[in-house]
């Protein structure tokens, strides 16, 4: 039973790989499955972590492999999504660019001060990890997108930068960090509340 949280985190690498293939071969209905593979793959990233601590097996190397997981999956839809729809990159590179860049630097960073990857699962990267969802859908969907875009590149913008403020003020590596405003009691040793459907 405690394997099962480590199937739903690997069950991602496969679906973004088929999605990957789809937007190469372009399929029959291709974006329908692409959408369809995309919200499987969140209601696997969800439901990982509720498994997991409710068979108390929510630990560190968890975590850490849910993290770079995700961003294998998230990254592979992108690059995927955007083959398909080159115009609009072109369009919003810089933008795209700024995201990408401030998600690669938190690695960076976290390797740096703490020689491990960053598993925050931030309630804001949440958030933004739905805002993203609903911006590829309409990218996929329409070749375009407006309001979930905007939404998208606001809320990445303000959770990486919130993310490498986590990691500049914690003193240790630790996962699972709701917000920047509970470091300071982490740092303490202070228990924090978290909540039981996004941390452990």
């Amino acid at each position: 039973m405690k394997k099962i949280p480590f199937l739903l985190i690997y069950s991602r690498i496969v679906l973004c790989l088929l999605i990957a293939l789809l937007a190469i071969l372009k399929m029959d209905n291709y974006a329908i499955w692409i959408v369809a593979f995309m919200s499987l793959g969140l209601i696997t990233d969800i439901f990982d972590g509720i498994i997991a601590r409710k068979l108390n097996a929510s630990t560190e190397k968890l975590r850490i492999w849910d993290s770079n997981v995700d961003q294998f999956f998230w990254m592979t839809i992108i690059v995927s999504i955007f083959y398909l729809n080159i115009d609009f990159l072109k369009e919003n590179y810089v933008w795209i660019g700024i995201v990408i860049f401030l998600e690669l630097l938190a690695y960076v960073f976290s390797y740096w001060k703490f020689k491990k990857s960053i598993a925050t699962h931030s309630i804001l990267a949440k958030f933004w990890t739905l805002s993203l969802l609903w911006f590829l859908i309409d990218l996929v969907l329409n070749s375009s997108s407006q309001i979930p875009f905007i939404v998208c590149i606001f809320l990445g913008i303000l959770s990486r930068i919130e993310i490498h403020l986590i990691i500049i003020n914690l003193k240790n590596w630790t996962t699972d960090v709701p917000s920047i405003w509970v470091v300071s009691k982490i740092n303490r040793g202070i228990a924090i509340k978290k909540n039981k459907l996004f941390n452990s």
